[in-house]
């Protein structure tokens, strides 16, 4: 099979059908787990997946299922065309945070799985802020100039805003479902204490504004060439236009 063959599927339709399906399984197999799965275990079993871990993966592949429709509702609801490029790393993202991370315990698994997931996600809502300004220039009802500096500061501020309340998002279920998506806990339930209790969140929102500060730094860059190389395209016909008006005013007065 050629490689232009390959390259012309429609892998947007095509991830977001394995997540899809990834997670409906998900669900089946959750919610019988939580009628098979115990409430607790004791210190000399050895650990074993209990109710609670599977309540925070079914509330996990329930919101996935959800939050994968979001781009969508936006497109239709907006009238807006989001790159699909886009969809397709926003598809992978959930498939390694919600299936490969909560469901194949991949964040206990994969030393630093979470780490690799914030760098990711951190990148890729930077990229988002650069795919926004672009929509909101080719709507017909808003048109947005910024400069490059301030475009780039809007991807990053974007990106760290989105992680920020990712963040919030995990404490709030934490808090109303006595869940461990903030991991305040090790898998066998030892709560740890002090700053390696807030050495989780802290390392999350550090690595999601690096990764933000990169793609944003490496986005300025791109742009600001790409305005260079407009300048210079554009100076001809700006000075013949000058020409052009000079002539005339010439012309007129005589």
């Amino acid at each position: 099979m050629r490689w232009k063959e390959i390259k012309n599927w429609n892998w947007r339709k095509i991830i977001g059908m394995i997540l899809f399906i990834t997670l409906i399984v998900s669900i089946v197999y959750i919610v019988v787990m939580l009628f098979l799965s115990p409430s607790g275990i004791s210190g000399t079993e050895a650990y074993a997946h209990v109710k609670s871990d599977y309540t925070l993966m079914l509330i996990q592949c329930v919101l996935g299922l959800v939050v994968m429709m979001v781009p969508t509702f936006i497109e239709r609801k907006w009238s807006i065309s989001i790159p699909n490029y886009m969809y397709v790393l926003y598809f992978i993202f959930l498939y390694c945070a919600i299936y490969l991370g909560e469901v194949r315990s991949f964040y206990y698994l994969i030393p630093h799985w979470d780490t690799i997931l914030h760098a990711f996600s951190g990148a890729m809502l930077g990229a988002l802020g650069f795919s926004l300004v672009s929509i909101l220039n080719d709507t017909k009802k808003l048109y947005v100039q910024l400069s490059p500096f301030f475009v780039s500061l809007f991807a990053f501020c974007f990106a760290v805003a989105a992680g920020a309340i990712w963040e919030i998002y995990e404490y709030t279920v934490d808090s109303l479902l006595s869940l461990n998506m903030q991991k305040y806990m090790l898998e066998n339930g030892t709560p740890l204490v002090g700053q390696e209790a807030l050495s989780d969140t802290m390392k999350d929102l550090i690595v999601d504004t690096i990764s933000a500060l990169v793609i944003s730094t490496a986005g300025y860059i791109v742009n600001k060439n790409n305005a260079r190389k407009r300048n210079r395209t554009d100076f001809p016909h700006r000075q013949n236009d000058t020409m052009d008006s000079a002539d005339e005013k010439n012309t007129a007065n005589k």
